[in-house]
Parts: C-alpha cells; sequence; structure tokens
C-alpha cells in the first residue's frame, strides 16, 4: 500500500486547518476592511502596510516572527506558558500560520467588495436613523457578498497551500501537523516520488474546485448585476 492509501491525515489536517483559519480569517478580515474605510489620515498607509506585509514576506519570514512571538520566550508564549498552554509544534499552530498568511487577501478582497457599494445607499440608511452596525450588517455587506466570497474563497486556497510559515511554527508531526505541502516536501525528501505525485495531484484537484468554483461566483454574480441593471 502506498502512502496515501496508508494514512490520509495530511488531508484531513489540511482541511481542518484551512476551513478554521478561513473562518477567522474571514471575520478579522472584514472587520479590519470596515475599520479601515472608516477611517482616513495619515497613518492609514502604515496600517495598510502592516495589514499586507504578510503577502510580501516570504513565508519563512512570517513563520520565524510568529514563532518569536508564541515561543517560550516570546510575549505570547510566555502568556500561554502562564496558564499552562503552548502553540509552537502543536495543530494551532499551523491554524495560525496559515490564518497570518491569507488574511491579507481577505482584506484586500472585502476592502475592495466594501469600496464598491454605492455611499447613497449607505445615506439613505442614515438619515432614517439606522445605526451604523445596522446598516453596515443590513446594507454594506449584503451588497459586497459576492466580493466578501471570493475573497474568502482566495484565503482558503491560500491556506491550503501554504508551507513555509507552517514548517516554521508547527514543524512536521505526522497525524497532527504535517498538512499536504508538508507531505509532499518530506515525500520528495525521502526519494517517493509516487507518494510526492499523489498528494500534488489532491492539492491540485482541490485548487481546481477552488478557482472554478470562483470563476462561477464571479460570472453569475456579474450576470445577476446585469439583469438587475436592465430592469
Amino acid at each position: 500500500m502506498d502512502a496515501i492509501s496508508q494514512d490520509l491525515s495530511p488531508l484531513w489536517i489540511s482541511l481542518a486547518t484551512s476551513v478554521t483559519a478561513t473562518a477567522i480569517t474571514m471575520i478579522a478580515g472584514i472587520a479590519a476592511a470596515a475599520w479601515r474605510q472608516r477611517r482616513t489620515g495619515p497613518l492609514s498607509p502604515i496600517v495598510d502596510a502592516i495589514f499586507l506585509l504578510p503577502l510580501v514576506l516570504p513565508p519563512t519570514v512570517v513563520g520565524f516572527a510568529l514563532l518569536l512571538l508564541f515561543g517560550r520566550n516570546g510575549p505570547l508564549g510566555k502568556l500561554l506558558l502562564g496558564v499552562g498552554a503552548t502553540v509552537v509544534f502543536s495543530w494551532p499552530a499551523t491554524v495560525i500560520a496559515a490564518a497570518v498568511v491569507s488574511f491579507p487577501l481577505m482584506y484586500l478582497t472585502s476592502r475592495a467588495a466594501l469600496d464598491q457599494v454605492d455611499p447613497h445607499f449607505l445615506q439613505a440608511a442614515r438619515t432614517l436613523g439606522v445605526t451604523e452596525w445596522r446598516i453596515f450588517r443590513r446594507v454594506a455587506l449584503p451588497l459586497a457578498w459576492p466580493g466578501v466570497l471570493a475573497g474568502t474563497i482566495l484565503s482558503f486556497a491560500r491556506a491550503m497551500g501554504e508551507f513555509g510559515a507552517t514548517l516554521m511554527v508547527a514543524g512536521n508531526i505526522p497525524g497532527r501537523t504535517e498538512t499536504i505541502p508538508i507531505a509532499i516536501y518530506f515525500a520528495v525528501e525521502a526519494d517517493d516520488l509516487r507518494a510526492a505525485l499523489r498528494w500534488s495531484a489532491a492539492e491540485l484537484g482541490i485548487s481546481f474546485v477552488l478557482l472554478a468554483a470562483l470563476y462561477y461566483w464571479t460570472h453569475a454574480a456579474g450576470r445577476g448585476r446585469a439583469r438587475w441593471a436592465r430592469i
């Protein structure tokens, strides 16, 4: 029996990690985009740069930064040790790494989607005395939802493919932190090209389905907007 038939744990770990990380980045990305949209000033470019840093930095640098934060001597690591918990080299570390590297995609797409919302709709709701939270929840977010969903799909795909930061902060522990990209890397290192090829095919298949869903959704949303425009 080959490696994949013997152990499917990299697949389940990757899926569980990506789903959890995407849920985190979806909430954090939308909140950050909404907060940033309402605030402009001289520090705005700095805020954007901080939010987008994981997108431009090498994943190993991101992983090293997380290792410094969550390690035993790091500020967050010491706090966790105080309550008897550790993050480094555990499954939560894979989630943190995936969430950090996929957050910029969610933030960018959510910000762009919210910027596309017609401000006249928001102003009309304000004249009726609706609270800002309700305007965001009932008006802005539904109108921006196609873009938000696109960002969610992209974030999930990015989380599925995360390797460098995960390896730095979570390591390679079979059955716990070994995701598909890590399984591919160590299969190649062990000269098990057959297993590496099959895991690569699995990753390719999942990514293809996600991108096809993204293409279908964006085009379906565009056709829907065009029909509404003609009415």
